[in-house]
């Protein structure tokens, strides 16, 4: 259970930063796309939510004198699912992109045909950023499934220690 632990924190770690960037990027983006970014950044916020609550459980299984408030497995378990919604939504967004990248790139030269600057993207940018998004998902469900067994085995053990 250490390893899963450690690979638990850092993935936790990372994913806090990234997609906390991100939601801060989308509320900061919300006044000219109006109405879609701002629900979109509230949707998206259940990623660094997740990972809040689950460096509350790390820092509990690593100090058991710390209890885990009675809140946060309520936060690991509801807002884990609506990260895993969001980190499977990705990974197959991308798988998607990666089998027919031409076709996604005259999609999304068709879609944003207004802006100007587009004339680098190729199939091989599609590939790269399927690829890294396809990480970043990959990175999200990850997390929360090592953290769903985590919180399992946290209770597991409170349990044996109260009887």
């Amino acid at each position: 259970m250490k390893r899963a632990l450690k690979v638990a924190s850092v993935l936790t770690w990372f994913n806090l930063i990234f997609w906390g960037l991100m939601t801060v990027f989308v509320l900061l983006a919300a006044p000219v796309m109006g109405l879609v970014a701002l629900v979109g950044a509230v949707l998206l916020s259940a990623i660094p939510l997740n990972c809040y609550a689950a460096l509350q459980l790390h820092k509990s299984i690593r100090r058991p004198e710390i209890r885990l408030s009675h809140q946060t497995p309520v936060g690991i378990r509801f807002i884990g699912f609506v990260s895993l919604f969001f980190g499977l939504t990705t990974v197959m967004d991308q798988l998607t992109n990666l089998q027919q990248p031409a076709k996604m790139l005259t999609l999304l030269k068709e879609s944003i045909s207004g802006m100007k600057g587009l004339e680098f993207m190729t199939v091989n940018t599609v590939r790269i950023v399927s690829v890294v998004g396809l990480v970043l998902g990959l990175a999200v469900v990850v997390n929360v499934i090592l953290n769903f067994r985590l919180l399992r085995w946290y209770y597991l053990v409170h349990q044996s220690d109260a009887s």
